[in-house]
């Protein structure tokens, strides 16, 4: 056990664990396919994942399955410390701790990768950059990335040819983005504000920006919970018209401004709400980012405007600006649903987690040739996740007669 941990969390850890293990039936089934068939038996797992307890319980069906596996987190302030004692406790090693500095969060990648993985799940991409940073170099089957940034990160490096192993595209596979992205997000983003806030959404005007399927998430439970106005910004104007078309106000993050009162960034871009931006909100409007990275609302342009920050509540800094204006920042503008909630429910990371496990699994058939390229996850990958899924719900499907199958051109 690392020694950044407190065993006496773990009990409390394991909690967590066991009641999101009942809820993520496609896991524990594919979870026991890859130990019947001792697929990852003696290979090493790193990784760089938000180390709650549905991370943690991927991580355990990875071991169970014959790996050792090692893990750390992927965010300053996204692990659970009683969820990683109660994972180390259980025989994964563990590297990681909530609230780390910078320093100590790339210490513990690199402990990590000094076990020397054949493999690798990351989230974001700090995990390869990590390892693409370090001299020491050895020969992995590949990886599998969980997140929309890290797959940009992925794909740059693909482009210019320094790519160095084959990496599995979770994030886009259909059982991903599709349910984690826009159900997930939605779900856990909100109750990550609300918990943390004790406010009332109900007659708000909320902004949303970006209409990926993360900020259609976002926009569409702001609606479910009665926010007055619902307001989009996009740089993309095909996004902007669906937006428009599902019913919602587009604008300029200029305008919106003006009249929210909550706003949520959920773009992959830097830089989304500066100063400008700042200078035009109301008296107490709530700021939370839901991209991965801690840089969409620019908290420097912030901090300069303001002469005093202070602590208002847990997880909420508010900053003064002269006027009167107060101006407040959730979980620091890192990702509001993990920093100050519990992330996507487990019956959505059933899904994505189960395609990280086939992910590997095809990573190590396929070794020696598969190129160093990003890889999309096969079709009936996919579709067997779906298969699984929908038989945990007792949901049924017709299928195609033979005849129908011929007009369809499928035989």
């Amino acid at each position: 056990m690392s020694n950044v941990l407190d065993p006496n969390l773990a009990p409390n850890g394991k909690e967590k664990i066991e009641w999101v293990k009942d809820r993520m039936p496609v896991l524990t089934k594919i979870g026991q396919e890859l130990a019947d068939n001792k697929t990852l038996r003696g290979l090493k797992i790193g990784m760089s994942i938000h180390l709650e307890a549905k991370t943690a319980y991927l991580a355990l069906i990875l071991k169970e399955a014959g790996a050792r596996v090692y893990v750390t987190g992927c965010n300053p302030l996204s692990t659970q410390d009683d969820v990683a004692a109660g994972l180390a406790s259980l025989g994964v090693e563990v590297y990681a701790k909530r609230g780390v500095s910078e320093k100590e969060y790339r210490n513990h990648l690199r402990m990590v990768l000094s076990s020397h993985p054949s493999l690798i799940i990351d989230d974001g991409g700090d995990l390869l950059e990590t390892y693409c940073s370090q001299n020491e170099k050895w020969i992995l089957y590949g990886g599998c990335e969980e997140t929309t940034t890290g797959i940009l990160r992925l794909k740059q490096r693909e482009k210019n040819g320094t790519l160095p192993f084959p990496m599995m595209d979770i994030n886009d596979a259909d059982c991903k983005h599709f349910f984690d992205n826009r159900f997930g997000t939605g779900q856990s983003v909100w109750d990550g504000i609300m918990h943390t806030t004790n406010v009332l959404v109900a007659g708000k005007v909320v902004v949303v920006a970006g209409y990926g399927f993360c900020g259609e998430g976002i926009a569409m439970r702001a609606r479910g919970l009665g926010a007055k106005r619902v307001i989009v910004t996009e740089i993309d104007p095909v996004k902007a018209i669906k937006a428009s078309l599902d019913g919602f106000e587009v604008m300029t993050m200029r305008e919106a401004a003006q009249v929210g009162d909550f706003f949520i960034t959920a773009t992959g871009c830097k830089d989304v709400i500066t100063g400008e931006h700042f200078e035009l909100m109301k008296d107490n409007v709530l700021l939370a980012n839901a991209g991965h990275f801690d840089v969409e609302i620019n908290l420097k342009d912030l901090a300069k405007m303001s002469y005093k920050t202070e602590e208002r509540r847990e997880n909420i800094v508010g900053y003064y600006l002269e006027g009167g204006r107060i101006i407040n920042v959730l979980a620091e503008g890192r990702l509001v649903n993990l920093a100050s909630g519990n992330g996507h429910p487990a019956e959505i990371m059933d899904m994505s987690f189960s395609l990280q496990a086939l992910g590997l699994k095809c990573l190590v058939d396929k070794c020696g040739i598969l190129e160093n390229k990003v890889y999309n996850i096969p079709k009936e990958l996919d579709n067997y996740v779906a298969g699984i899924k929908l038989a945990s719900m007792g949901i049924r499907l017709d299928q195609l007669s033979k005849e129908q199958a011929a007009y369809l051109g499928l035989n």
